[in-house]
């Protein structure tokens, strides 16, 4: 609307002359990048979900900023901007890159070393941001009134809240805190149990393997808060069916040896005479240890990655209209504006990066693509070929993942059906031109992966500077500042990933060398994007699993469910889903209480209880990052194994016993975190 943005009025006025572009704030915002993009990819290759780091950023930055560094709110909105880039670059790399670990030739792994990942976390996160610079005015100035942005405008709800006084942080430390403390109990001393698991016997005549467990966590407790009862429910509805409806019929209907030879097929059990695998088949009685997960291994793992595919593109396809019509809104106000930007843009709030910064540095990435050796590919041509796609599927899949952010939020932003949609028509160029086969499975991922990081990060950047916008920050120095965060939390990024890919011995012992893609860290969406890889270019892909994951997945949607939700439920483990569902819980028991006493929170993200589950989030997922750090060097790893508990607690109070134990203490979390978001706010 014309009369918008003349009667709107940012907090900081345009001719007020204040501190924001400084060195502490760049530096404290890459601290936090550091912080939460390593705590991001804990969280996304465990769970396939991340967490907004943009509100928790800005909540320490106001107390560290009041307490030691005397920072204005505009370097406290360029200190949440630089550190918030690390989020959604963590979440597009964790997405897609771990990919290269599951393609068909075994030589693709190759791809995932540190210099690949580094380097294409750099590409995607400078296009998601370049491809902003010019649709800032056009969806963020023009269109104030019509996209809310709602991440972006809580923040800066934060940020005056915190300009006018107030305690938010301490309660998101308390959070921190006590999940650190919980997870020295639970990673290092093993007083608390991990993973908690009951199961009936196989030879139960009724319900045979039938099994439950959670990995009792305080990130998983914190997202299920988060999330709220709704998502996570659906969530642990997927799980339900995974592990109470095709476990117990599949262990009824197919016999063990069967079983062994579909695990042969997908290369976790190298024979059907040797011992191992998933499940640990014994060779010797023809038998699983563990029949629920050798089953999950074999088929229903298929099964969801055919659900996950098809609720990704259900998504996309549900968003079409919004997708069109966000693409010809945005280049139409580019049309219109025309040269005359530039001569508008006199005031301090409205000065951006020029768009020679966009064309040039477009340029410069196809360059660097099409030289750089990281980048897979055996020609200048196929290289080239590969920058071309990834500007033209960029400069797309930005406008719409910011146009569809301002209406939905970032939690609701369909990257994944983006990013299949990206690979899929990589793929198909590629038959066009003739690449069929295994040696273009990676090209075609580093593709899909790029625009995957691009997108993510878009959506988050708009949210930032929908945050500027309201609290009166200069457009290029966030600009400037999102550079910097994508550069400074890639690196992180990068090492945090091959730090928790780092094998234990056990799993070198039989044969595996890479943690990513194990129970351990099971990375859902990675290993979707690489199934859909092979699947298109290769077809070798058990399509009649697939395709009962496609049918689930339609019946959700056809059922008024989010399919992707529930899709996500299916792949992942229980034990990753019942833990977030508690979490979930305790959200609905607060918001029903709430309810019944005509309680309303205006800014909901600043409640005791979405703070402190903030914290739980952070602290657990820091708290494994360290636990993972450590136990890569060999000489701390033996040393802390002396520190463990678990030995002595399980003779004295057996497997059971040990097990509830941890129950009682996940209980007492959860309790912790009902009783703090009980509290009214100060």
């Amino acid at each position: 609307m014309p009369g918008e943005k003349k009667t709107f009025k940012p907090f900081v006025s345009a001719d007020t002359n204040m501190k924001e572009f400084t060195i502490k704030a760049i530096i404290t915002g890459s601290i936090f990048g550091i912080i939460f993009g390593a705590s991001t990819v804990y969280l996304a290759l465990k769970a396939g979900l991340t967490v907004s780091a943009s509100i928790p950023i800005a909540v320490i930055a106001i107390t560290l900023g009041r307490k030691f560094l005397k920072t204005t709110i505009l370097e406290n909105n360029i200190i949440q901007t630089t550190g918030s880039a690390s989020e959604s670059i963590a979440a597009g790399v964790v997405f897609t890159l771990p990919g290269f670990l599951f393609l068909s030739e075994p030589s693709s792994a190759s791809f995932f070393n540190y210099m690949t990942i580094l380097t294409l976390a750099i590409f995607g996160g400078i296009l998601g941001t370049l491809m902003m610079i010019p649709l800032r005015r056009s969806l963020i100035v023009k269109e104030h009134a019509t996209l809310p942005y709602p991440e972006g405008t809580a923040c800066a709800s934060v940020l005056k809240a915190g300009e006018k006084g107030g305690d938010f942080s301490k309660t998101a430390f308390q959070g921190l805190g006590f999940a650190l403390v919980y997870a020295l109990f639970q990673k290092v001393f093993h007083l608390i149990a991990e993973v908690p698991a009951f199961m009936t016997k196989q030879a139960n005549r009724f319900y045979p393997s039938a099994k439950i467990s959670g990995e009792i966590t305080p990130e998983y407790m914190g997202v299920g808060y988060i999330i709220g009862p709704k998502i996570s429910g659906v969530l642990v509805a997927g799980g339900i069916l995974s592990w109470f409806v095709f476990t117990p019929l599949l262990a009824t209907l197919v016999p063990a040896d069967v079983i062994a030879h579909q695990l042969i097929k997908l290369g976790y059990l190298s024979g059907i005479d040797k011992d191992g695998g998933p499940g640990g088949w014994n060779a010797a009685t023809h038998a699983f240890n563990d029949y629920s997960v050798a089953i999950y291994r074999a088929y229903i793992r298929q099964i969801g990655a055919g659900a996950v595919a098809a609720g990704g593109f259900i998504t996309l396809f549900k968003t079409i209209p919004t997708i069109v019509s966000s693409f010809k809104g945005s280049i139409g106000s580019l049309k219109k504006e025309g040269g005359g930007a530039q001569t508008e843009a006199v005031l301090r709030t409205e000065k951006d990066l020029s768009l020679k910064v966009v064309g040039i540095g477009s340029v410069i990435l196809v360059l660097l693509m099409t030289i750089l050796p990281q980048v897979p590919g055996d020609t200048i041509f196929s290289k080239l070929l590969l920058g071309v796609l990834v500007i033209l599927f960029g400069a797309f899949f930005v406008t719409v993942s910011s146009r569809i952010v301002g209406l939905i939020g970032n939690s609701n932003n369909p990257i994944s059906g983006m990013t299949i949609a990206t690979l899929m028509g990589t793929c198909l160029i590629f038959i066009a031109v003739g690449w069929t086969g295994k040696v273009y499975e990676p090209m075609a991922l580093v593709v899909g992966g790029m625009i995957c990081i691009a997108a993510a990060n878009a959506g988050a950047t708009s949210q930032d500077l929908k945050t500027g916008y309201i609290v009166g920050a200069t457009p290029r120095y966030q600009q400037i500042a999102l550079f910097i965060g994508v550069i400074v939390s890639s690196f992180a990024i990068g090492g945090t990933i091959k730090i928790l890919d780092t094998p234990t011995q056990e799993m070198l012992a039989q044969g595996i060398q890479h943690a990513i893609g194990t129970d351990k860290y099971p990375a859902p969406q990675g290993t979707l994007m690489a199934t859909l890889v092979k699947g298109i270019l290769s077809f070798n892909l058990d399509w009649q699993f697939v395709l009962v994951g496609v049918a689930i997945a339609a019946v959700m949607e056809l059922c008024e469910i989010k399919a992707l939700s529930f899709a996500i439920g299916i792949y992942l483990p229980l034990s990753t889903t019942f833990p977030i569902f508690i979490g979930g819980a305790i959200r609905g028991l607060i918001d029903r209480k709430k309810k019944k006493s005509g309680v309303v929170d205006e800014e909901e993200d600043l409640g005791k209880g979405n703070l402190f589950a903030t914290g739980l989030v952070a602290g657990g997922a820091i708290g494994g990052v360290i636990v993972a750090i450590l136990f890569s060097i060999d000489s701390v790893s033996n040393l802390v194994k002396h520190w463990s508990l678990e030995a002595g607690l399980t003779e004295t109070l057996g497997q059971t016993g040990f097990f509830l134990l941890g129950v009682a203490f996940f209980a007492l979390m959860g309790l912790t975190l009902y009783r703090v978001a009980n509290k009214k706010a100060a």
